[in-house]
């Protein structure tokens, strides 16, 4: 479930959502779900990368429009090496 060493900040619908201390611009997270894993943009909720089915792409979308200014600031305390805050699950609305 997800990738070993990087925080879990989200977990929703068996989606985890992840974010890596050192990883590259744009500001993004890591979703899996069911064996697949994708690169989504903060910004706008776009798939950067990988795969991800339709349904769970659709609520991945969603939830980071809903959720980007949390999202942001931990992409900032990521780059600071600081701790990250968890993020309300699209089940949790």
């Amino acid at each position: 479930m997800g990738a070993p060493g990087m925080p879990t900040i989200s977990i929703f619908f068996g989606i985890v959502v992840q974010m890596y201390w050192r990883d590259h611009p744009p500001p993004h997270f890591h979703a899996y779900y069911q064996g697949h894993e994708a690169l989504f943009a903060i910004a706008d909720g776009d798939l950067l990368e990988g795969t991800m089915p339709p349904g769970a792409r659709r609520i991945i979308q969603s939830w980071t429009r809903r959720h980007k200014a949390e999202l942001l600031e931990n992409w900032e305390r990521c780059k600071m090496h600081q701790p990250l805050h968890t993020v309300p699950g699209a089940d949790e609305e």
